[in-house]
């Protein structure tokens, strides 16, 4: 699955100011990543505000990626929830042509056992035969799943490819990393780590921070693959700040108001999330400025 490593970037959803899809941007922003470096794009994910999405929306949003990305990059949808049977069904049902691959979220919310995410994951891999990454993030999800439930996925279902691991837990991904299958790729989603995971030997990451500044992100994370430490830390201190930042209030306001000084789109996003504070916008701007 070497299109899902390197650099894969979770795309906002930009909105107007009457908080109606953003098309002009959403295309300005996808042909900015492929033209500096991004490998891969995630569509409809938690930083595209996927909750407040209507379905329209979300095929519209679809549609205008795929047109534009003209098969340039490989590209991963979103399709994930709390509900199996509706996740299996939208499995079943959705056209997938034009997507390489599903990332799906654990399920939030209803806190299963280890045994429920198992029995989760394993009927969504019954259901397509597209690559599969689990996305594990227990910040949002209030659960997390283990390191030995992901490794059993990774053994038992050929097209559970991939873990998008996002606990924040280096431990934790020391312990995926030393005992995975060798073609099983751990793919950082904690931006804050993503250069010392890819380091270790992770395949990459699924950045936020990424589709901001894609040329540096990817030059990063291509250091790490090489192994070449010195260069890699390099440009991950000279953006911890700003991955700081992004989180600091929540998300995606924070990478919004990036874009916005970068001219891609506005800041604006849908209830129940605000846009981010003044004094958050102040740091931000000086970041971007001094970049």
């Amino acid at each position: 699955m070497q299109k899902f490593v390197g650099t894969g970037v979770a795309l906002i959803t930009p909105f107007k100011k009457d908080l109606s899809v953003d098309f002009d941007a959403l295309i300005k922003l996808v042909n900015y990543n492929i033209e500096n470096g991004t490998d891969y794009l995630v569509i409809n994910g938690t930083t595209g505000e996927s909750a407040t999405i209507t379905p329209k929306e979300k095929q519209e949003i679809i549609d205008v990626i795929i047109k534009t990305n003209n098969s340039r990059l490989p590209l991963v949808l979103g399709v994930g929830g709390n509900n199996t049977a509706l996740v299996v069904e939208e499995l079943k049902t959705r056209n997938f042509t034009g997507i390489d691959g599903i990332l799906s979220v654990a399920p939030y919310y209803s806190k299963p056992t280890q045994e429920g995410f198992y029995q989760h994951y394993k009927a969504i891999a019954e259901a397509t035969d597209l690559p599969i990454i689990v996305y594990n993030v227990p910040g949002r999800t209030a659960k997390n799943m283990e390191p030995a439930t992901t490794l059993r996925l990774a053994k038992d279902f050929s097209n559970i490819v991939a873990v998008k691991e996002a606990g924040n837990n280096q431990q934790q991904y020391y312990t995926l990393l030393k005992a995975k299958p060798a073609d099983f790729l751990i793919i950082s989603g904690d931006d804050d780590l993503a250069f010392g995971v890819t380091l270790a030997g992770g395949s990459g990451v699924i950045s936020v921070i990424g589709q901001a500044f894609p040329k540096a992100f990817s030059t990063m994370i291509n250091y790490g693959l090489k192994g070449n430490a010195k260069e890699g830390f390099d440009i991950h201190f000279k953006m911890m700040d700003v991955i700081d930042y992004i989180f600091e209030e929540n998300n995606p306001a924070g990478i919004k108001t990036v874009l916005q000084e970068l001219d891609i789109c506005n800041n604006d996003v849908r209830l129940p999330l605000v846009k981010a504070s003044s004094q958050l916008q102040g740091k931000i701007a000086k970041f971007v400025t001094n970049f």
